[in-house]
């Protein structure tokens, strides 16, 4: 291997270790502002079911309402399971601050799935 060859493949490594690190950053950045934003649509539907009130009314169609809305207007992800989902996480955690310290969406939202999974059975 000739000298140019080996300082060649060293600034090639250096510059995919430089891409690889940016990636990571990058991933979990948008990670972070999902998981925030996830957080913050189950506030906000929790709040607005709540009113003002200690407790929400049960059996309200609020859930698939803001499911087919926000699908038309967002496009996919905005399903009702996942919609419940957001409000459950929020439920969850309601200190944003506990929250960013723990899983990502991807996470919570299989425990839910096995949660939903007990219930059923249960």
């Amino acid at each position: 291997m000739k000298p140019h060859q080996s300082k060649y493949f060293d600034l090639l490594n250096s510059i995919g270790q430089t891409i690889e690190t940016a990636r990571q950053h990058a991933f979990k950045a948008v990670n972070t502002a999902l998981v925030k934003a996830n957080w913050e649509i189950g506030r906000h539907i929790v709040e607005f079911e709540q009113d003002g009130q200690e407790r929400a009314e049960y059996g309200s169609a609020l859930l698939s309402m803001l499911s087919t809305d926000l699908k038309l207007r967002y496009g996919k992800g905005f399903g009702r399971r996942n919609v419940l989902d957001m409000r459950r996480f929020y439920l969850a955690y309601p200190i944003w601050q506990t929250v960013s310290a723990i899983l990502s969406w991807s996470h919570f939202s299989k425990s839910n799935e096995i949660i939903n999974l007990y219930e059923h059975f249960d």
